[in-house]
């Protein structure tokens, strides 16, 4: 992937301008005067800050490259991610091999704000570029015995150093049901701040599930799999006792070593209160009627 300079970023303030310029087509395009654009704005932040670039491309928790955030950006330098193709397999109807130019093209990509929280307990506003996962789960047509969804990462240590370290079990593998995996808010993200998602957050494609946990959201996908038996991902094989499949946000269930009722909203200095399902709560809270939240970790 070619580096992108400094020069060539979107300053935070003329990307600003352009959303409240896309903001005024969209409502022209509402009474038919003109077509939509191919990207479609959509803010589900609740109108809070976005958090810089700068923050959201220099402080990234990336174990494939790093433990240290500050220094994931320069190593993921090396990762070579283009051609990029992932594979769809499993029980589905439709089986099949799509580049990400495939995915980018096929799929109309919107503008998508949301919140990343972090189970560290820091978190950030991020616009993201992508498509709805339901859109390709649906083109490939999930057989009835398919249940969940489970993704693995690239694996390649020979340009994603710390996939040497014998501390995990390498390849990153992560999954949703597919009832999640089907909401309208769990997004395939291609990039941010209106770029090509950069190596460090996950290039060329990543998965983003707001409500939950930032290491739900499996960055540099290469495989998706529909599977009948809940996956095990890495973190529930490297720590059981702290990381479970669901890994909702919820303030009320606290980290084995610390609380989850506050965050540090990354550029501000005073900690906020977590919001239940990361603020996500009517939009998501039906897919666990009946769950018990504080056991199903």
């Amino acid at each position: 992937m070619v580096k992108i300079s400094s020069s060539e970023i979107t300053p935070e303030e003329v990307y600003l301008d352009r959303r409240k310029f896309m903001k005024g087509l969209g409502a022209i395009a509402a009474v038919g005067l003109i077509s939509p654009s191919s990207v479609l704005p959509k803010n589900f932040s609740g109108g809070e800050e976005l958090t810089s670039f700068k923050s959201i491309t220099h402080y990234n928790n990336f174990y494939e490259f790093s433990t240290d955030k500050e220094e994931v950006a320069e190593l993921s330098e090396a990762l070579t991610t283009s051609p990029w193709a992932v594979e769809v397999t499993g029980l589905v109807e439709k089986p099949g091999k799509f580049s990400v130019d495939d995915l980018k093209s096929r799929y109309t990509q919107e503008e998508r704000i949301y919140r990343l929280r972090c189970v560290e307990g820091w978190s950030m506003v991020i616009p993201w570029t992508g498509f709805p996962v339901a859109s390709l789960l649906k083109d490939v047509q999930p057989t009835p015995k398919a249940k969940f969804v489970k993704m693995t990462t690239l694996m390649r240590p020979s340009e994603m150093k710390g996939q040497k370290s014998w501390w995990y079990e390498w390849p990153y593998v992560e999954g949703l049901r597919l009832d999640e995996a089907m909401n309208n808010l769990t997004l395939f993200a291609t990039g941010l701040y209106g770029k090509d998602l950069p190596n460090q957050n996950g290039a060329p494609i990543r998965l983003v599930v707001p409500w939950k946990y930032g290491f739900k959201s499996i960055k540099s996908i290469v495989k998706i799999e529909l599977v009948e038996e809940m996956p095990t991902s890495l973190w529930m094989k490297a720590a059981p006792s702290e990381y479970g499949f669901y890994s909702n946000v919820n303030p009320e269930v606290p980290h084995p070593r610390w609380s989850q009722k506050t965050e540090r909203r990354i550029g501000e200095f005073r900690r906020r209160r977590t919001l239940m399902f990361n603020g996500y709560e009517e939009e998501v809270s039906s897919l666990y009627t009946g769950m018990d939240l504080k056991k199903l970790f």
